[in-house]
């Protein structure tokens, strides 16, 4: 075992590395001491994005799946079954998704036969890098300002896919911090389709009316319908910084503070008030994390932009994690079983992608265990939000090792390495 510059013991490759079969992983008592050799290997490939076939399977069982593209609406979860039910209800009696303007892609807000909202989809073809995209100003901003335009970390037209894994971590850990999220298919004449789709969808509506007997019976009408994240709508929250801003006039009691602290180090995005704050009682305070596209990076950014922490400046930062986050964070991360059952988790909801690119989800996933790694640290030490992002950044690669016996059995090695470069923006 040795140590880098920083004292945080690193696996010994040769030694330490393997493992006892050829599916197990090694945990070690210290969390510090696991690691996956660093994703700077392989280059990124433009090829990837939509074309390219899955690559060969292995013997894990992340690879006992077929390779299929996501089809149809059909969860194991009742409840959201039902929310999507409802949606799909609502479109067909005219009750459409209203376009958000916020934001640098197509999102909508989904409402049910009632009118109310239930939820925010977000199509794969609208988001920033589709070709779909209703935004015209980001358009400019992609063509008069490539190198300020997206990050080069992410893969492209993933969102959908970073919703939803950030709701699957989020359930995982049991924080029931992110709205629920999950990859659906919906169709409605609100969503941007080409002229050729509209096209397409009047002569089949046509055809149905003029032969419902006969085309009728064999030909499905309507806008074909497209793949993306449906997260349910919460009601009743603003924007984090509606709040963030008032706590700065109006300093939070003490317990309202207690209870917005333990949330905040759960994750900080929106905010909701219930309760007005001219009550004497103490309000309370809800924390929902939305908006989590870029969850999911394959590499940490060392180009144009960063992932800059906006709450940094908040005094809540700066105060150290609370045993509560702790004691039922910790013992969850610090078990290599669970962080493998949650990358295996991940996997299949990946792959359901068509131009999922194995090679690109385990950098993904490298750079995953790796904030693993610093948030179990941050933890055990006693730190704060603050000085966990300002810890250096590290990624844990996983590698095939074959033992050299007669019976040539495969088995894992984990690796950790840090990144020195910058990117060259640290503020967007």
């Amino acid at each position: 075992m040795s140590v880098d510059d920083t004292g945080r013991p690193l696996i010994d490759f040769a030694s330490e590395g393997r493992l006892n079969g050829p599916d197990v992983v090694p945990y070690h008592a210290d969390p510090a001491s696991y690691s996956t050799a660093i994703v700077g290997g392989s280059h990124y490939d433009s090829r990837t994005s939509e074309q390219r076939p899955l690559l060969g399977r292995s013997r894990s069982r992340m690879d006992s799946h077929s390779d299929t593209e996501y089809q149809g609406n059909h969860f194991d979860d009742p409840e959201f079954s039902s929310l999507i039910q409802a949606a799909e209800q609502a479109i067909d009696v005219g009750i459409l998704p209203e376009r958000i303007y916020q934001g640098s892609s197509g999102s909508y807000f989904v409402k049910d036969k009632e009118g109310k909202k239930i939820g925010v989809f977000k199509p794969k073809d609208e988001e920033p890098y589709g070709h779909l995209n209703p935004k015209w100003t980001k358009w400019c901003h992609k063509i008069c300002c490539p190198c300020c335009f997206g990050r080069n970390c992410l893969i492209p037209n993933q969102g959908y896919l970073s919703e939803a894994g950030a709701s699957l971590v989020d359930q995982k850990l049991g924080l029931n911090i992110v709205p629920k999220t999950k990859v659906v298919r919906l169709a409605s004449d609100t969503f941007n389709y080409t002229a050729f789709d509209r096209a397409k969808a009047r002569s089949k509506r046509f055809a149905t009316e003029r032969f419902p007997d006969t085309l009728g019976k064999h030909v499905k009408a309507g806008l074909p319908p497209k793949l993306g994240s449906f997260q349910t709508f919460v009601d009743g929250y603003k924007d984090a910084e509606f709040h963030l801003r008032k706590f700065e006039v109006e300093p939070l009691q003490a317990i309202t503070n207690k209870d917005f602290l333990i949330q905040f180090q759960k994750l900080l995005q929106y905010c909701s008030n219930q309760g007005d704050w001219d009550y004497v009682d103490p309000p309370k305070i809800y924390v929902a994390a939305i908006d989590n596209g870029l969850a999911f990076p394959f590499k940490h950014p060392d180009s144009w932009r960063a992932y800059p922490f906006y709450w940094a400046w908040l005094t809540q930062a700066k105060e150290p994690f609370m045993d509560e986050i702790s004691d039922f964070v910790l013992p969850q991360i610090a078990d290599m079983n669970f962080v493998q059952d949650l990358t295996e988790d991940l996997y299949l909801l990946f792959r359901e992608d068509k131009g999922f690119d194995k090679s690109l989800f385990e950098r993904q996933m490298s750079v995953l265990r790796g904030q693993i790694l610093n948030l179990t640290q941050a933890l055990r030490d006693k730190k704060s939000p603050l000085q966990l992002v300002q810890m250096p950044v590290v990624t844990v690669e996983r590698k095939k090792i074959e033992s050299g016996d007669r019976l040539r059995s495969q088995s894992h090695a984990f690796t950790q390495s840090f990144q020195h470069r910058p990117p060259f923006f640290s503020w967007c």
